[in-house]
Parts: C-alpha cells; sequence; structure tokens
C-alpha cells in the first residue's frame, strides 16, 4: 500500500520550484521593461540622446554628467545620463546600449568598461544608423566618429616623470590598476612603467589589479605592501584606486616611506594631497569629456560632423607645491559631500 503522506514533500519541492521557475520570469520580463522605459525620450520636441558611463558615483562621473547636462540644457536636448552599479559591469552597459537603439537614441555618448567586451554593442548601435562618440575610455570598432579623452598614455608618463623626478634613489613600483580589460588604465600603466624605467633606477615593478571599489583597492594596496615591503612608488590609477591606496598608506603608517601618484580628484583625495598620503595627482576634465561629447554629437545630428576624429582633453599634474594656484584650483574643487 503506497502512503499518500510520502508524496507530499516532492510535491511541495515540485511546487516551490514551479513557483520560482515563473517568479524568475515575470521578474525578468519587469526588468526588461523597466530598463527600455528607462530609455524612451521624454519630449517629442527635441533630438533624444543617451550618455553612457562607467559609474554614477564617483566625482569624475558625476562631473561628466554634470558637463553633458550642461550642453544638452545650452544645445536643447532631451539627454538621460545612464551608468552600471559595478565599473566591471560591461554586460550591463551593452544593455543599455541595446535599449537606447530600441528607444530611438539619435546618438550615443560612451564610455568603455570592457575594450574587446562592449565592441559588438556598439558596432549594432553604429550599424542602425546611430552615431558614436566615446569619451574617457576607447572601445575596440571603427566605426566611432569621434574619441574625446585624455591621451591616457601620456597622462601616466607624467605621472611616471614626477615619480622619478621626487626620488634619486632606486624605484620599486606598485601598481594599483583596475579592470585589466579597460583600455585608459592599461594605457596609463603602460605609460606609467615606461617613464620610470627609462630612468634606469627600477629595480622592480608589480602590479595589482582591484574591481574600481575603494575597499578593493585598499586590500590591493595593502597586499601589494605586505608581499613586497620594499615598494617606495605607487600608482594608482583612478579615482577610486586613488582613495584606496591612500587611505591604506595612512593606516600602515607609510607617508614618509611610500610615494602614491594618483589619479583624479575629489574633496578626500585634495585632502590626501595636503597631509601627504598622496604624492601627486594627474587630474583630468572630465566636465570637458561630457559637455564635448553632447556638443559633439549635437553638430553630427545636425550635419556639422567633426573637425577631428580625436579630441585631447587637458590633463594637468598636481602637487602640494602647486595645488593653491587659482586655476589649479578651478581643476580639482568640486562639490563632493562623501566621506569616510
Amino acid at each position: 500500500m503506497i502512503n499518500k503522506k510520502s508524496k507530499s514533500p516532492y510535491a511541495l519541492v515540485f511546487t516551490l520550484v514551479l513557483l520560482m521557475a515563473i517568479s524568475a520570469m515575470i521578474f525578468t520580463l519587469l526588468n526588461k521593461d523597466v530598463v527600455e522605459s528607462a530609455f524612451q525620450p521624454r519630449s517629442r520636441q527635441k533630438s533624444y540622446i543617451v550618455v553612457i558611463g562607467k559609474s554614477d558615483y564617483s566625482a569624475f562621473w558625476i562631473s561628466v554628467a554634470s558637463g553633458a547636462r550642461a550642453a544638452a540644457a545650452e544645445y536643447n536636448l532631451d539627454m538621460n545620463f545612464v551608468a552600471p552599479e559595478s565599473e566591471e559591469n560591461f554586460e550591463a552597459q551593452n544593455a543599455m546600449i541595446r535599449a537606447a537603439i530600441t528607444g530611438g537614441a539619435k546618438a550615443i555618448i560612451f564610455s568603455a568598461i570592457d575594450y574587446n567586451g562592449n565592441a559588438d554593442a556598439i558596432n549594432e548601435a553604429i550599424a542602425a544608423g546611430i552615431p558614436v562618440i566615446v569619451i574617457d575610455s576607447d572601445v575596440n570598432s571603427d566605426g566611432v566618429v569621434c574619441r574625446i579623452m585624455t591621451d591616457n598614455y601620456m597622462a601616466g608618463r607624467m605621472a611616471g616623470e614626477q615619480a622619478v623626478a621626487n626620488n634619486p634613489g632606486e624605484l620599486t613600483v606598485g601598481i594599483v590598476n583596475y579592470d585589466i580589460n579597460s583600455a585608459n588604465g592599461q594605457q596609463r600603466e603602460q605609460g606609467f612603467c615606461d617613464a620610470v624605467r627609462e630612468s634606469g633606477r627600477v629595480k622592480d615593478i608589480y602590479t595589482v589589479n582591484c574591481v574600481s571599489t575603494e575597499d578593493s583597492a585598499y586590500e590591493g594596496t595593502c597586499e601589494l605592501l605586505a608581499e613586497h615591503p620594499e615598494i617606495n612608488t605607487i600608482a594608482a590609477l583612478n579615482e577610486l584606486m586613488s582613495l584606496g591606496s591612500g587611505y591604506a598608506i595612512r593606516d600602515l603608517g607609510l607617508e614618509d616611506e611610500v610615494d602614491i601618484y594618483a589619479f583624479d580628484s575629489n574633496a578626500i583625495s585634495v585632502s590626501m594631497l595636503e597631509t601627504g598620503e598622496i604624492d601627486g595627482l594627474v587630474v583630468q576634465n572630465p566636465y570637458a569629456m561630457g559637455y564635448l561629447g553632447v556638443e559633439t554629437a549635437y553638430n553630427i545630428m545636425n550635419g556639422h560632423g567633426v573637425q577631428s576624429g580625436k579630441i585631447d582633453t587637458t590633463t594637468i599634474f598636481v602637487s602640494e607645491s602647486n595645488m593653491y594656484d587659482i586655476d589649479i584650483q578651478r581643476m580639482i574643487f568640486r562639490f563632493d559631500d562623501r566621506t569616510r
């Protein structure tokens, strides 16, 4: 005789699994609708463009978005700035590109998390007749109309040359970099390493690639110094790498033993420059990237074309000795209320 009660646990498990599958399907469909609805134009009277960044959190990307919004207002464009929650999530960027295509975007301004991983989606946009302007970080596509960014190799060299000038002795270098597939980080690393190697005074160079968060950079810097305590020079190659490395040097009490040459600025990194956790900042012009990206899109959409396929934006080196110059202050001080 079969005990009917013995069947019930299996029936319950089956029911639960079925319900979970249905819920997942509903969530996927709803989430797809939410994503696509976020890329619909808000005005029928204005041309609709999309700016896709790497992040909407850091001071760098807040400044990019601010420049983009200023240009959109000036040129009477309907502009949507979007970015993934993580600076490693190139798949989310690809979904945003495709949503911009189906949402009717007239132009896409884009910064690639992954040089190769974002290429297919960008090429889909180009094939759909949408002009693509790259800002900050490049993508592997020949169809991009214009690239607006720092000369990242030369920016890395700038930091490396300062490191050599500030330390007349032997250099043991630690590189704190972010996603290895991001073109601008790799170019900065190459420039920095070339500059310090040319001095003939480099003993070793060690690299750690971190997730693009302060905590990951902090842990990566601590691990790098624990494994190689002889390191006396660090290159931190974006804003979050800079903050994490600066905090690590502060907490380890190594301000006098290790020099940090960092990228980008916010209120915290400028304070670290004042107190000695950071020895130099390579400061870009993210506001200009956002503004010029949108302005270039407007010109293309209105048949004006572009004067050049590449526009280099301003980069300066900031040290304790020049940080109070009025022109430098305009570059480095932005609204930023984040604290640690």
